[in-house]
């Protein structure tokens, strides 16, 4: 069984309303894939299926399967609580818990996890502030407020609130659109790091972006994903005319 993420024939819908059409994708282990497409095609959905957030949501339903190294994320017994932890999420805008300190930010999710050790507390926050690159900038900061950082720098701060409990998988839904071109750039460089540990999944509107980062490329359109390849053949010689009509700027 292959590693990473495997999607099979995934459809979704919002009570009677089909967002994902038979959605099939590999996405895989320790590279990044990239999903594009216009607004409202189905990409942050998809990637809410994948840890299973899209079922929190009343009257949102899934079918089909989602394997996590050959796991079935979905199959029966499977506790969803789990699979949020092995898949993190950084959303499009940055999202500290502002009555928590930095320092409580990062351990969060470990505190939540039964760890309650100090020394080891701190060891983890340390850890997932230098996965994020953030470590030099807030070690003398740690007793602050999570939302007085920068906002690129508080967008690193909730990436390493979601590495801190060691996922498997970092999905990131827009995680730069918020951001100034510096801190875009940084979180670009933190991503390239990042997959050395993590399969990444993220969701960007912006092509430029997918090109630096990705070597894999989904192009979503209406709910379906339209192709799915290497990032840069798709970039310069897409098989569908929907796909190459979206890069060109023909419309989207």
């Amino acid at each position: 069984m292959a590693d990473g993420i495997q999607v099979f024939d995934l459809n979704a819908w919002f009570g009677s309303r089909q967002v994902l059409k038979n959605i099939g994708i590999h996405a895989p282990a320790n590279g990044v894939t990239a999903l594009i497409g216009p607004s409202g095609c189905g990409k942050s959905t998809f990637v809410r299926c994948l840890n299973r957030m899209h079922e929190v949501v009343p009257g949102a339903r899934s079918t089909g399967q989602v394997l996590l190294n050959g796991e079935d994320l979905y199959g029966p017994g499977v506790d969803p609580v789990m699979v949020r932890r092995r898949i993190g999420m950084v959303f499009q805008k940055p999202n500290p818990f502002p009555t928590m300190s930095v320092f409580d930010n990062v351990a969060a999710g470990v505190r939540l996890g039964g760890v309650r050790n100090k020394d080891t507390l701190y060891e983890v926050v340390e850890r997932a502030l230098r996965q994020a690159a953030l470590w030099d900038e807030v070690k003398d900061e740690l007793h602050k407020s999570g939302s007085s950082p920068s906002g690129g720098q508080q967008q690193r701060l909730c990436i390493a609130r979601a590495v801190a409990v060691q996922p498997e998988v970092l999905l990131m839904d827009e995680p730069c659109s918020a951001l100034d071109p510096i801190a875009t750039a940084k979180i670009e460089e933190l991503i390239l790091d990042l997959k050395k540990d993590l399969t990444i999944i993220i969701v960007t509107h912006n092509m430029q972006q997918a090109a630096r980062v990705s070597e894999w490329t989904g192009f979503f359109l209406m709910g379906e994903l339209i192709e799915f390849g290497v990032t840069r053949d798709l970039f310069t010689a897409p098989r569908e005319k929907k796909t190459e009509d979206y890069i060109t700027g023909r419309f989207g």
